[in-house]
């Protein structure tokens, strides 16, 4: 059967491409190595750790937050398998709506691992072995990322001493340390859900910095908050090794502005040091597509590869690994195929840490504008002088705000607080359309809500706040 479009990969880029080109009427296939659709995010990475954030950040307040609102439970009890079995569930829900969904769109999931043999030809290799050959217009690649590992480093990665992110969210108790090898998203996720159901958790960061590229007054707060948590840091810190023993782990690591290697124990060791795009066995080389320096797809300003009639998008191309970008990009490639003018505005991509507190940003961050040489000014309100923080009590964090110092424009917004990572698109819509500091500062917002904080903070850019 020849198809209109065939996309490599079943993750949120992937299976969002297939439902947008199947909606504008063309015949669209998936192929996908993985039994259940829904790609890294769906089934090992960003819902199923949601659905543990969420459930230990409950946990953590049945232990220690219900005191001053004038009432005590008792110390709750801790059933791992069960909370385990919610994370499994939410997944599954998941997974049976994207198969939903292709049914409904009448998409062919085809099961197995794609080749690409040349323009408009992709082979797949079923489970048992067997190879059957597609034929198309259009080729999508939306192959993801995989685990970038320690650089220098030979893991034996067994994910149940020495793990990823994925045997991460399947521990079958609660480590007494766990060792965190780096400071970014998904370490501090994943290190707080273990945190707060009783682990000792230490990171361990090459950067002197955590959550490295984001807003760094963010950055240092949070690592304070965090700290009040009881997570410990090790910054500026290289790691040289990580050998497995007969229990545990030893993690070595040196400063990386020089200094005495040291080494610490760990029941379990999280290796979180980033992900690199997945381009294994797909046939780009062979096939005449051309990858960078570090192995992502190249594209052209519409997603087009070097080989005529191929695309990529996602994680395995240039650009934030995140969800929410490939899934926009997906569409644009589906409207380019469909002879529309798909198109993805890069600038404002928001990007979220789901601890507690959540921390989310859109666009630049200071330390960018400087260095561009941009003129611009900011304003800050704290969750501190919120009513309805007050009343919850969340009331740690601060909204900042980036505004273009002659226009006014806005060009950076983060937020470190309760519900961040839902208060920072009335800021992306701002961006989107280009508004200005003032124009969010005028826009009533309900009182008493967390949003609030967002508009004071563009008050305090655009002239003064209200509230403090």
């Amino acid at each position: 059967m020849a198809y209109d479009v065939v996309v490599i990969g079943g993750g949120p880029g992937g299976y969002v491409c297939a439902i947008k080109a199947a909606q504008l009427g063309l015949k669209t296939a998936v192929v996908e190595k993985r039994s259940t659709f829904g790609g890294t995010c769906v089934n090992v990475g960003c819902i199923p750790s949601k659905a543990l954030l969420h459930a230990t950040e409950m946990f953590a307040e049945a232990s220690h937050g219900f005191d001053d609102l004038g009432f005590t439970t008792g110390k709750p009890k801790l059933d791992l398998p069960k909370m385990m079995a919610h994370k499994q569930n939410t997944v599954d829900q998941n997974t049976k709506g994207l198969d939903f969904l292709f049914k409904k769109n009448k998409i062919d999931g085809i099961r197995g691992t794609g080749r690409i043999l040349g323009a408009g030809k992709v082979a797949v290799t079923a489970e048992g072995g067997s190879v059957s050959e597609l034929e198309t217009k259009n080729i999508v690649i939306a192959t993801g990322s995989d685990v970038a590992g320690i650089p220098g480093v030979s893991l034996e990665m067994d994910e149940k001493v020495i793990v990823s992110s994925t045997g991460a969210l399947v521990l079958e108790k609660v480590p007494g340390h766990l060792v965190v090898v780096g400071g970014g998203v998904i370490g501090l996720e994943l290190g707080s859900v273990w945190a707060r159901l009783g682990a000792k958790v230490t990171v361990v960061e090459y950067l002197d910095t955590i959550l490295g590229g984001m807003d760094a007054e963010v950055a240092k707060q949070f690592q304070r908050i965090l700290g009040k948590q009881g997570m410990e840091f090790k910054l500026g810190a290289k790691v040289t090794g990580v050998v497995k023993g007969k229990k545990g782990a030893t993690v070595t690591f040196e400063p990386v502005k020089g200094g005495e290697a040291q080494t610490v124990e760990a029941d379990v060791v999280l290796v979180a040091t980033g992900r690199r795009p997945f381009t294994a066995g797909l046939g780009c080389e062979e096939a005449g597509i051309a990858l960078d320096e570090r192995g992502r797809v190249k594209t052209d300003g519409h997603f087009k590869t070097t080989l005529d009639g191929v695309y990529a998008i996602g994680d395995v191309i240039v650009g934030p690994m995140l969800a929410h970008k490939a899934e926009d990009e997906g569409v644009a490639v589906a409207e380019i195929l469909a002879g529309q003018a798909g198109h993805v505005n890069h600038d404002v991509i928001p990007g979220v840490v789901y601890t507690s507190p959540e921390i989310a940003s859109v666009g630049k961050t200071e330390e960018e504008l400087k260095k561009a040489g941009i003129e611009y000014k900011a304003g800050k309100f704290p969750f501190s002088a919120n009513g309805r923080a007050r009343a919850v009590l969340k009331t740690e964090g601060f909204v900042k705000i980036l505004a273009d110092k002659t226009t006014d424009r806005v060009l950076g917004v983060h937020i470190i607080g309760q519900g961040a990572g839902e208060l920072i698109h009335e800021a992306a819509v701002l961006m989107e359309f280009g508004g200005s500091s003032e124009d969010l500062a005028r826009t009533c917002h309900a009182h008493p809500t967390m949003s609030e904080t967002v508009k004071e903070a563009a008050l305090a850019t655009f002239f003064k706040p209200i509230h403090i």
